[in-house]
């Protein structure tokens, strides 16, 4: 009998083979983790909104009003209907044009020419821009225009939505704006 169970238990230690627990290997995961988080941190942060900035003056004293010299200032009234009124110098003597705002850049850059050619190119004696956005105006136009002035490299610019006088109300009533 003892040759008989040495040769069932070779035969059963043969028969049975010693298989190997299978390993998954996460290197290539954990590589892949951290390329998605780099490029998430990353897109998130040049991602970031971008704010124009606008400071207004303190309405604390409504008496005090700024003259601009009126050989390179240049006034933009916003209206409706995707519209604006644009003129150089002052209202007196103003040549007022309607122009839609989607082409404004073309009366910026026209004028801007003008100014540096009235002041023989001179850097210091750059061009002013004055927008008025009417009570009629549409928020997206004045945000066009600011992004105008920041696509012409306009210097200095302001925002002056109390002083539109009647002739500039009058004119923007007869073109329906």
């Amino acid at each position: 009998m003892a040759t008989l169970n040495e040769s069932q238990s070779g035969k059963a230690a043969k028969g049975r083979t010693n298989k190997t627990i299978p390993r998954v290997d996460l290197t290539a995961m954990v590589d892949l983790m951290f390329l998605l988080t780099t490029f998430f941190m990353l897109t998130t942060l040049l991602g970031s909104l971008n704010a124009a900035d606008i400071a207004k003056p303190d309405k604390t004293d409504i008496n005090i009003v700024e003259n601009y010299p009126e050989s390179r200032t240049m006034t933009i009234l916003l209206g409706k209907n995707n519209k604006a009124v644009c003129y150089m110098g002052t209202i007196e003597k103003a040549n007022m044009k309607v122009a839609s705002v989607a082409n404004i850049q073309k009366e910026i850059l026209a004028n801007e020419k003008l100014v540096a050619k009235t002041h023989h190119n001179n850097p210091s004696k750059y061009m002013i821009v004055i927008i008025k956005p009417g009570k009629t105006a549409k928020f997206q136009n004045f945000v066009d225009v600011i992004d105008e002035m920041k696509i012409a490299n306009i210097k200095s610019y302001a925002i002056d939505d109390d002083h539109i006088v009647e002739k500039e109300i009058a004119f923007m009533k007869i073109n329906g704006l």
